[in-house]
């Protein structure tokens, strides 16, 4: 079976800069599972649904990778996935401090679950999925930065949006 990372995230869109890590990732381990969470408290740009179909869209079918979600406790999923330990992107230190505290806390309650940090390109630094959101619903254009079909459905949802670099 191999060595299997959770990688969560909201991926609201999927973007580049995840892309980055779920290709370095599969440097590292066998198999890989994109884990969308979700909150029923709030609201996202894409549905479970979408965003799932975006993912596989942009993953092909690479046989490593699995695109799942879940609403519950991480630490959880990760247990009754079988996975070895917790895969996060790093951009700035704000988000070492955030994700330092989720690795501590899901490291309390299980001990036998890791969390392995990976720095996002330095290319991907400021690119995360609110900004682009936020960047398109005002027009701008965030070609580039999210695949090509990721910029496809923006547009849909955004239509003002900017085609152009």
């Amino acid at each position: 079976m191999g060595k299997t990372a959770v990688y969560p995230g909201s991926f609201d869109p999927i973007t580049n800069g995840h892309i980055d890590i779920i290709k370095r990732g599969l440097g590292i381990f066998d198999n890989l599972i994109i884990l969308i969470g979700f909150n029923p408290n709030k609201s996202s740009l894409f549905s479970v649904e979408e965003r799932t179909e975006l993912i596989r869209g942009v993953i092909g079918d690479d046989k490593r990778l699995t695109v799942d979600s879940y609403s519950g406790l991480l630490i959880d999923y990760v247990k009754d996935s079988e996975a070895c330990c917790i895969l996060r992107g790093l951009r700035a230190m704000s988000d070492f401090e955030y994700e330092f505290q989720l690795a501590l806390m899901n490291r309390r309650l299980d001990r036998r679950v890791e969390t392995v940090f990976l720095m996002t390109g330095s290319k991907w630094f400021y690119c995360n999925s609110r900004i682009i959101k936020e960047a398109a619903s005002l027009g701008g254009s965030v070609k580039g930065m999210v695949p090509d079909s990721v910029l496809k459905k923006l547009k849909v949802k955004f239509p003002t949006m900017k085609n152009n670099n």
